[in-house]
């Protein structure tokens, strides 16, 4: 489909259409032309008019297509996440608090793609567009693309990771899915990505388990108290006007939920507090449940994920056995569990949960190919560990848990 001339000018350089619609099902291959020169639409038609057939590029995660924009827009204020499927009375009981103006039901979970978290949401593109800025909205052809199967995402965040054929497989396990980029748009804040619900079993996420709050002329902030004593400890409640301005929300006790078969089962649900600094401090239950010091082959004592280190010594036996200990520099080990975000971001890694290590720092920078020894690396993959090599923006030092494997 073309993006009308009109509705490019309206909507400024920040929406972006991306490739034309895969035709049958997430195996093919996307039409490498970008939609804005094929054919097929009037430039002459009312820009909010959708053009033609709305496109399908997945019929099997395909919800029926939103039409037209129906309604007025509400500001994204407030933002709660529970770790479980919302609760209808616990919602009404929301929605008839002073201020609360107009709710959204959406779900949300979180995806480690080279080492950073990001956060997705499954959603009805209906209603979930009438939160979005008013360009974003009314971008008819981006949300018919989530409708037919494929995702929208902020431009930075997809930058890195979309493959040359306008990809992105959300997880480092073999099985993870596979999306086609449909549309680069601004997001919600805290959110980078968003499919359709169609999609949620797939990636093993909820459809349900998150409530976006507008509050119209209401300042959020003063909704906090009155939210936090409605929905409880366990529940994250953002103020996502603060978020917008630096990232976050500095009073809120964030919650990651990390999807697939590995970090899903092993992390589970992530509760943690902002620090300063880059810094975060996780919900002492959860550390003292799944956090270890203990002594390995080669690298001596460590500090990781509990569920890490049956795998990683395994590694390590095998890379001594094979006379290869020399390969791995313990003096040039930078860690395993690093509870903070990202330098110079406010972004999770798999250091926060204890699940990856770094290792001969010096001479595997970002953005190189690296030094590390291919039959050490072999060897980790072998035994579940994905390599920061293989990235489109390569961090050869970094090694992370993708599989977990029986170790007899």
């Amino acid at each position: 489909m073309r993006v009308r001339r009109r509705h490019r000018l309206a909507v400024g350089a920040a929406l972006v259409l991306l490739l034309g619609a895969c035709s049958d099902g997430s195996s093919a291959q996307p039409d490498p032309t970008p939609a804005s020169e094929t054919s097929g639409s009037d430039p002459s038609t009312d820009p909010g008019e959708p053009s033609g057939t709305p496109p399908v590029a997945d019929p099997d995660h395909a919800v029926d297509p939103p039409g037209k924009r129906d309604g007025r827009l509400w500001s994204a204020d407030i933002l709660v996440q529970w770790d479980q499927p919302l609760d209808d009375a616990l919602v009404k009981e929301i929605e008839r608090l002073k201020g609360v103006a107009h709710t959204e039901r959406i779900g949300l979970g979180q995806v480690s793609l080279e080492n950073r978290v990001l956060t997705v949401a499954s959603v009805d593109p209906r209603g979930y567009r009438n939160f979005t800025q008013a360009d974003v909205a009314d971008f008819q052809e981006a949300w018919d693309r989530v409708a037919g199967g494929e995702m929208a995402i902020d431009q930075k965040v997809a930058k890195r990771l979309t493959d040359d054929d306008g990809m992105i497989r959300l997880g480092s396990e073999d099985g993870a899915p596979t999306l086609h980029v449909g549309a680069y748009t601004p997001q919600i804040p805290t959110i980078d990505m968003v499919v359709n619900t169609a999609w949620a079993d797939d990636i093993e996420m909820s459809t349900d388990n998150g409530l976006l709050i507008s509050t119209d002329r209401t300042t959020p902030a003063t909704l906090r108290k009155p939210l936090e004593k409605l929905v409880g400890k366990d529940a994250s409640v953002q103020m996502l006007d603060v978020a917008s301005r630096i990232g976050l929300d500095p009073g809120a006790r964030l919650t990651a939920i990390p999807t697939g078969d590995t970090l899903g089962s092993v992390v589970g649900t992530y509760r943690y507090r902002v620090l300063g600094g880059g810094r975060i401090a996780p919900d002492p239950a959860w550390v003292a449940a799944n956090i270890r010091t203990e002594v390995v082959p080669i690298l001596g004592s460590v500090t990781c994920h509990k569920a890490l280190f049956p795998q990683l010594r395994q590694a390590l036996l095998e890379i001594q056995q094979d006379g290869l200990a020399a390969e791995i520099h313990p003096e040039e080990y930078a860690g395993c569990y690093y509870p903070r975000f990202i330098a110079n971001t406010t972004t999770l890694s798999n250091h926060s949960f204890g699940l990856a290590l770094d290792l001969n720092v010096p001479g595997n920078g970002r953005g190189t190919v690296g030094e590390m020894n291919r039959a050490v690396v072999a060897t980790f993959k072998k035994w579940g560990f994905a390599w920061g090599g293989d990235w489109r923006w390569t961090d050869p030092m970094h090694f992370e848990l993708s599989e977990v494997k029986a170790v007899g």
